[in-house]
């Protein structure tokens, strides 16, 4: 298993959001995900290449309020 020591919160978090949002760590073959509040409650993991896909499909789909 992947261990993540380049943890980084999101560059749209700013500084009214406070603990508020995800924090996001790269290996070279996984991608983890985890809760900015509680860091210690746990990682989720993905391969690199489906969290990739995942991104893609986000940009590419138009979201309506």
């Amino acid at each position: 298993m992947d261990t993540f020591d380049n943890w980084r919160k999101s560059s749209h978090s700013g500084p009214g959001d406070g603990d508020s949002c995800v924090e996001i760590a790269d290996s070279p073959t996984h991608v983890g995900i985890r809760d900015t509040k509680n860091r210690s409650c746990g990682t989720l993991t993905f391969p690199a290449t489906v969290f990739a896909l995942f991104l893609d499909t986000l940009k590419s789909t138009q979201f309506t309020r």
